[in-house]
């Protein structure tokens, strides 16, 4: 094994939502190991910044300022990749985002702003994408960004699981359609990361200072459900996109990865007070 076969050099990435949190450690780890990288993202002070983080790493850059959830513009910025770099090997389908609501408390209209933001965003890119890898003859690598609630039931998020959970198997199908063209097609499932989003910072340049704190009591429940004890750290799923993006991973396709401290192992069983793993008696 050589350390040479994570090297991204000479490649490009594009990431949606890529100027906070995940998608921003996502951008940054590949610009780390050489790839040139664009982004869009809906707050433009985000994108000013990543676009100085990028240039100080020593990579190209082009940061887009705009809505994911209209087709149009995910295809314009795309289109305009191409343009600036004349290729595009890596993408990421990061961007989606969710608010916590009963289902019979939903409308139409929020049923329609999760379904565009999760999974058409997801689908507009991938179908713009792709025919510019398959033009290149150099294969390429599609990165989903889900969550382990495409993976089980996710009462009050229904329609964002049922999103993720639609990724998750759009992954795997175009895994199939796309292996002769030498393009590899892979999620990774967090689980509670900390971003901006989950601290509470939603617009203007990412700032840790105006985060908001968890409570002895908040981070002492993280520590019960996750095994491993603590929230993800956002650069933590930049270093497994990495791996799915390099030549490291050039048999992995199909498959859904989660980032999540084991929380997906567990199913159900938390800590308790004396440190042993249980399920909770109203379940046993």
């Amino acid at each position: 094994m050589d350390t040479k076969d994570l090297d991204l050099t000479g490649q490009v990435a594009f990431v949606t939502g890529g100027g906070g949190g995940i998608g921003k450690s996502i951008a940054l780890c590949m610009a780390d190991m050489g790839a040139d990288v664009a982004i869009i993202d809906v707050v433009p002070e985000r994108c000013d910044q990543i676009t100085e983080e990028v240039t100080k790493r020593g990579r190209q850059v082009l940061a887009i300022a705009g809505n994911v959830m209209d087709v149009g513009t995910v295809h314009d910025a795309i289109a305009a990749t191409q343009e600036r770099f004349g290729r595009l090997d890596i993408l990421v389908n990061n961007a989606g985002g969710v608010t916590r609501r009963k289902f019979l408390d939903l409308q139409e209209k929020n049923w329609r702003r999760h379904i565009d933001l999760n999974l058409i965003s997801n689908l507009a890119a991938t179908q713009a994408a792709v025919p510019i890898m398959i033009a290149g003859g150099r294969g390429g690598s599609i990165i989903n960004v889900t969550s382990i609630e495409g993976s089980r039931a996710a009462p009050g998020y229904a329609v964002y699981a049922a999103c993720k959970a639609g990724i998750n198997n759009l992954t795997r199908t175009l895994a199939l359609e796309f292996a002769e063209h030498a393009i590899r097609v892979n999620t990774i499932a967090p689980d509670f990361t900390v971003t901006p989003g989950t601290r509470g910072q939603f617009t203007g340049p990412v700032d840790e200072s105006k985060w908001h704190q968890p409570s002895a009591a908040q981070l002492d429940s993280v520590r019960r459900r996750i095994p491993l004890g603590r929230a993800g750290i956002d650069e933590e799923c930049g270093r497994v996109a990495v791996f799915l993006a390099s030549p490291m991973a050039s048999y992995v396709t199909g498959a859904i990865i989660p980032v999540d401290g084991g929380s997906w192992a567990s199913s159900g069983w938390v800590r308790d007070s004396s440190e042993d793993w249980i399920l909770p008696p109203e379940v046993q």
